[in-house]
């Protein structure tokens, strides 16, 4: 495990649009697993600045985004689709049929996440997998529970997560009550994962997720036994790990 502390949250998004900037620089076939939420925002637009600088191209990279709502089609504005595209696939060179994110309004659920999951079997391990924490140790949409799904998975949303990501809907009867989410032994597959927290709501979460006991009560935690993490943490986020 890897962690560092960075004194800004622009430092830290500089780190991580680098790290995966270096990795399709040195193999631009890669495969990218990426994530939603508040926290990519600004590693995706450092990601964009690199790209209008001719500093890296995205034309052979491949992408897995962790999630997407159940019942929201790729135009609503919440949906995780919607969000991929106006924060970093418009903006860059990466070809529409690279770009893969589960279909929240398939008609059999089921089959779209068997289909998933042949994707990312046909893809190979996942090179580079970003990840954000939930305030409840979520890493995708993989909620607390006795059991974990190791595969591509339906899930509902619990109420902390849902009122987490209520700021994003009008009314909280607006927010999805499902999801599919890739499952955690789909995250663990991966070559290098890069953890990010940011802000002192996550101190808590992220000192318990890799300082405390590796349970699927705290799914972030699993991360500990995974034999390249990286953690992105700023001064808020990781004041409890000094």
């Amino acid at each position: 495990m890897n962690v560092t502390i960075f004194s800004s949250e622009h430092e830290l998004n500089e780190a991580a649009a680098q790290l995966i900037a270096g990795l399709v620089i040195a193999k631009p076939d890669a495969v990218l697993g990426l994530a939603t939420g508040s926290t990519p925002i600004g590693i995706y637009r450092e990601l964009r600045r690199a790209y209008e600088r001719n500093i890296v191209s995205f034309r052979r990279v491949r992408t897995f985004n962790l999630d997407e709502y159940v019942g929201l089609g790729e135009n609503h504005p919440q949906s995780y689709r919607h969000y991929m595209n106006e924060h970093l696939f418009r903006h860059v060179d990466v070809p529409p049929e690279n770009i893969h994110i589960p279909d929240g309004t398939a008609a059999d659920l089921a089959e779209e996440c068997r289909r998933y999951d042949r994707l990312l079997d046909q893809a190979g391990p996942i090179d580079l997998q970003l990840l954000g924490i939930g305030h409840n140790g979520h890493i995708g949409f993989n909620e607390p529970n006795g059991e974990l799904a190791s595969r591509t998975h339906v899930t509902e949303l619990n109420a902390q997560t849902r009122n987490a990501n209520a700021r994003f809907f009008q009314t909280m009867d607006e927010v999805p009550t499902h999801a599919i989410t890739m499952g955690v032994g789909d995250i663990l597959k991966a070559k290098t994962v890069v953890l990010v927290a940011k802000g002192a709501d996550k101190a808590d979460i992220l000192c318990r997720a890799l300082t405390g006991p590796i349970t699927t009560d705290c799914p972030a935690s699993l991360l500990q036994t995974h034999p390249h993490l990286i953690v992105l943490a700023d001064a808020e986020a990781g004041r409890l790990l000094r």
